[in-house]
């Protein structure tokens, strides 16, 4: 009688320190905080197993795989979190986040539009969503999404820049020097931006906008950006 009841008391104890779901999931989110991936992941395996409907878990643990780098294993796991609760955005914008990364704009767009008809007020969305479009090169549809993510904020150089790309994509030189300015003005680092308002200027306008083009390139490549030495030395020296 005492080794059974010994046993029942272990067996109690055992039980006991047994961490819940909701225990594992703030242990998982702690971990996450702390960039600890994996030990995250770990967490919110536990916690699926005890609930493998856990919308919030799969999608934190894709989330977890997104921060390495590993868009590819995440995309099922955000696929199994939109499949537990499709009315939540989250899961489809960052489902849509790993198909930017790998190059899948369709299925990105796709994604991005459903998290926008669950919550317009994620204005993130308007931003990666007109970085997919432009890489499909839908480059007014990608415009409407930059000028929806500068009437937010207009302070955003890297969406200014990206504008720009998909104003010279456009055929519209002058409204993408306008960008590019925009891009420049609010980061004075960014090499890509002066390359390209460079060759913009001297590509749209010619002579007209030869010195100011050539001050653009040669910032660009001052800034590390070596693309714009045979535009210099072609066209400026």
């Amino acid at each position: 009688m005492r080794n059974l009841l010994s046993l029942a008391l272990a067996a109690l104890v055992l039980f006991s320190c047994s961490p819940s779901e909701e225990e594992l999931m703030k242990a998982g989110i702690e971990k996450m905080d702390s960039q600890a991936w994996n030990e995250a992941i770990g967490y919110f395996d536990r916690a699926l197993e005890q609930n493998p409907g856990n919308a919030t878990a799969l999608n934190a643990k894709g989330v977890a795989l997104f921060q390495q780098e590993k868009y590819q294993e995440a995309i099922p796991v955000f696929t199994l979190a939109v499949e537990a609760d499709s009315s939540v955005y989250k899961p489809w914008f960052n489902r849509a986040n790993a198909n930017l990364e790998l190059g899948n704009f369709k299925e990105a767009v796709s994604d991005y539009n459903m998290a926008n008809g669950l919550d317009p007020a994620q204005t993130d969305i308007y931003y990666n969503r007109g970085l997919a479009l432009l890489g499909m090169e839908e480059y007014e549809d990608a415009i409407l999404d930059f000028d929806a993510a500068l009437q937010v904020n207009p302070n955003q150089a890297l969406v200014y820049f990206n504008k720009g790309k998909a104003q010279v994509g456009n055929n519209d030189p002058l409204g993408a020097m306008e960008s590019l300015t925009n891009a420049v003005n609010l980061d004075g680092r960014n090499a890509a931006a002066y390359y390209l308002l460079g060759v913009t200027r001297m590509s749209a306008l010619g002579e007209q906008e030869k010195e100011a083009g050539c001050a653009d390139l040669k910032m660009a490549l001052s800034l590390g950006y070596t693309e714009a030495k045979s535009w210099i030395e072609d066209f400026c020296e």
